[in-house]
């Protein structure tokens, strides 16, 4: 029987990508004096690529279309700051998503996050998500000092949670870091489906909303 249910954070409990789309278009319109002429699809399609599907280092991202487009050198640290405050005032859970953790909260299971990713930056999304109160444990891999797809940080969720991995559940959208880490750790592992990666791991279960996890987790 599953006690425990982890999600992952980017991309599972929201839709990062169309939330990233959202910052950026917003971004063009803002800036658009400062960037030298750009087209707003030039503007867009670079971004989303540096940022790869949020694995991309902002800052990192930011300074390199700088130096590509020949764009003012302090520009790079303020499109930086503007990202992530409008990224915070837009961040936002699903009606989806919310359901399904009080369904979860309701039936007695335990409930936390497995995120990759800064200690500050994870938070502050989990607290515009408002999901904090959902959450029995947050496990981001900046404090822990592992990150995912390492079987320790599955592990060690489930130890501060007090069930062991055959009796948890963890949902995440990428194959390896999220899917294959938590398989390893002993888990049963969810796939949320997103369209730009592709699942090459036999036997898992597929979802495309976070709700379709209920008969397999309750």
């Amino acid at each position: 029987m599953i006690k425990a249910v982890f999600f992952d954070l980017d991309g599972t409990l929201y839709d990062r990508d169309a939330l990233v789309l959202k910052v950026i278009e917003a971004q063009f319109v803002d800036f658009q004096t400062e960037l030298q002429g750009l087209s707003q699809s030039t503007f867009i399609e670079r971004i989303l690529e540096l940022d790869d599907h949020g694995y991309g280092d902002k800052f990192e991202l930011y300074q390199k279309v700088a130096q590509e487009w020949r764009l003012h050198p302090g520009l790079a640290e303020r499109l930086v700051r503007h990202f992530w405050r409008s990224y915070d005032e837009n961040c936002q859970p699903d009606a989806d998503t919310l359901s399904t953790l009080q369904s979860l909260r309701a039936h007695g299971k335990k409930v936390g996050v497995i995120t990759n990713g800064t200690t500050e930056r994870q938070r502050k999304k989990l607290e515009c998500l408002s999901l904090v109160p959902f959450l029995d444990v947050v496990l981001i891999s900046e404090a822990e000092g592992m990150r995912k797809p390492d079987e320790r940080i599955f592990r060690l969720a489930t130890e501060r949670c007090g069930v062991i991995p055959e009796e948890s559940a963890f949902v995440g959208d990428h194959p390896e870091v999220d899917v294959a880490g938590s398989l390893a750790a002993g888990m049963t592992s969810i796939w949320k489906r997103v369209p730009y990666w592709s699942m090459r791991i036999e036997n898992v279960s597929v979802v495309d909303k976070l709700s379709e996890i209920l008969p397999i987790c309750l």
